[in-house]
């Protein structure tokens, strides 16, 4: 059979495919038939080894016999792929090469909703968890703490300039020309994971600062001019003004900083609070502190709220959930 004939027997569309496919493999010294033969060896993809199922169900190691151990691990891995989702998103951000109004909205769209499905399963968590077997099972935790987090950390520097992760005592305290590692000196999470009576470091956050303090400080630096505080800074001012725009970003800073630290809150007074007793969180962080967003006000992008909002930061959550129970 000639040529003319095999190529007669493909259908335009193929021999369009194939053109490119040639094009493509030729760009970079490839043989486009060497590839094509080795498709008579490869196994067709399955769903189970593309997602990987085989690892991903033996990722939980419960420590304890309560049944519901495996839905704590299994829900804070589900949280981290969320993260991780969420970061994703982040990332493309802030290394678009020429990032347009739409794109960056997209984006914080995305992420915003990533940070519904976080919230409605936490409530899940809340209702389903028993608290008894949580008492018991917790403490074979010890010191591990989801304050401890790399990708939950990595958010916050992604999303701001450093120095907006500083609680306001000590942004008012510090130098607005601070180098990144002083400013880490002083990030705001770190009060929660010492000892209120000594001022000692815990050991979640000893770990924790082993493990991450370079990484965080190099981010730190990369990211001046990548995170989405600078990125939506480079926007034209059309875009910077247009109000879907900065109330994705509200809607953002909201769920990052109010809503999900305050569903975290709300948890920890339903299992770790018994009439006045409290009882010390597995990584010894000072929650009552730490997680209420009143305390710290940390917020991403502080323009966009007006003073009130920001002096009222948490109040609402505040007087709703807990004060009127």
């Amino acid at each position: 059979m000639s040529e003319n004939t095999q190529h007669s027997e493909l259908s335009p569309k193929m021999l369009e495919i194939l053109r490119k496919l040639e094009e493509k493999h030729d760009a970079v010294g490839e043989n486009l038939e060497a590839h094509l033969e080795g498709l008579f060896y490869s196994y067709f993809v399955n769903y189970w080894d593309y997602i990987g199922i085989d690892a991903l169900l033996n990722l939980q190691k419960p420590k304890t016999k309560y049944s519901d151990e495996m839905i704590f691990i299994i829900y804070h891995q589900i949280s981290e792929l969320f993260f991780k989702m969420i970061l994703h998103e982040i990332e493309q951000i802030g290394n678009a090469t020429d990032l347009t109004p739409d794109f960056f909205l997209k984006k914080i769209n995305r992420i915003n909703a990533y940070y519904d499905h976080l919230l409605n399963s936490f409530n899940l968590l809340s209702v389903g968890l028993e608290s008894e077997q949580f008492m018991k099972f917790r403490k074979t935790l010890t010191p591990a703490s989801g304050f401890q987090s790399i990708q939950y950390r990595l958010i916050e520097v992604w999303s701001t300039h450093f120095s907006n992760l500083l609680d306001a005592e000590d942004k008012a305290n510090l130098s607005p020309n601070a180098s990144v590692e002083d400013v880490y000196q002083h990030i705001y999470w770190k009060k929660g994971a010492t000892y209120k009576k000594t001022q000692q470091k815990t050991l979640t956050l000893l770990q924790f600062e082993e493990k991450y303090s370079k990484l965080i400080i190099r981010k730190g630096k990369e990211l001046k001019d990548k995170n989405i505080l600078s990125c939506y800074l480079s926007l034209p001012p059309e875009a910077q003004n247009n109000p879907t725009i900065i109330e994705a970003l509200r809607q953002f800073d909201k769920h990052a900083n109010l809503n999900w630290p305050m569903a975290h809150y709300g948890y920890a007074i339903k299992h770790l609070q018994k009439d006045k007793e409290v009882v010390p969180s597995t990584g010894g962080t000072n929650w009552q502190q730490y997680l209420p967003p009143h305390f710290n006000k940390i917020l991403f992008y502080p323009n966009l709220w007006s003073e009130k909002e920001k002096k009222e930061w948490g109040k609402e959550w505040i007087e709703k959930e807990i004060l009127s129970k």
